[in-house]
């Protein structure tokens, strides 16, 4: 009776010390799974790119460092790193270079229309110039279509405090080479970051606190709405953003 107690207590001491020792590594490989995916994501390899980004994790508790050119894309770090899995907890350290500029200032006004066309697919931010004077936005540049002229007017006058849009964009046949975004593989991480930050730019849907989920690029949207027209509309927005396959929205009225 007495070796078999001694017996058994060695093997589950032994079971604990293989627990012990293999967690560090499991740990380690996570947090090394979690910064490979945040350097290989869409957002960091499309829009931060140019940015001086560092991304530690440590037991799935990230601290992001570095520089940044624009102030939205310290937001939009953090929300990609905090839709990744393993993720536990975001530290933003990010800080921007230069001085930012004055809060709804024209240069503040023209940077948030920039980042909020930049994620519609329906809309050519590549191709669009805009300038901000006295809190009037002009546009120039080339759409494919008329309707994306005007698509691009309406999300330019969504954005909180845009006065008005004057829109001297000229209307091009599309190119036959033209690569579309639409159903474009991008992972959900970025396209849950992306809808975020586009529901927050636009004047009609910032005040909405909108749940984003994202599972092979198909979004799912909760939280409140104040009428069925702010619900069709988030669900218009998310629509149009990079890599969106289909939209489920199951936000409630109040």
């Amino acid at each position: 009776m007495k070796i078999k107690t001694t017996y058994s207590a060695v093997l589950m001491m032994s079971v604990v010390a293989l627990l012990v020792t293999s967690m560090p590594v499991y740990a380690s490989e996570m947090d090394d799974r979690i910064e490979l995916s945040a350097r290989k994501s869409h957002v960091f390899k499309t829009y931060l790119s140019g940015d001086d980004i560092k991304i530690q994790s440590k037991d799935g508790a990230v601290t992001l460092t570095g520089t940044v050119s624009e102030e939205s894309h310290k937001s939009l770090a953090y929300e990609t790193v905090a839709g990744l899995p393993g993720v536990k907890s975001v530290d933003n350290r990010v800080e921007l270079k230069g001085t930012p500029p004055a809060e709804n200032s024209d240069a503040w006004l023209g940077a948030k229309v920039k980042a909020t066309l930049l994620f519609h697919q329906s809309v050519n931010a590549g191709k669009t110039e805009v300038d901000v004077k006295d809190g009037i936005v002009t546009l120039r540049g080339e759409a494919a279509t008329q309707a994306r002229k005007e698509l691009t007017t309406e999300y330019a006058k969504d954005v909180e405090g845009v006065k008005d849009v004057n829109n001297e964009m000229t209307v091009s046949m599309p190119s036959t080479t033209t690569k579309t975004t639409v159903g474009e593989d991008i992972d959900d991480a970025s396209i849950t970051a992306q809808v975020k930050i586009s529901l927050l730019y636009h004047r009609s849907t910032s005040a909405l606190n909108t749940k984003v989920e994202t599972n092979k690029g198909v979004v799912t949207l909760y939280g409140k709405a104040k009428n069925a027209a702010e619900k069709d509309l988030a669900t218009k927005l998310a629509n149009d953003i990079n890599g969106v396959k289909s939209v489920t929205n199951r936000m409630t009225i109040e």
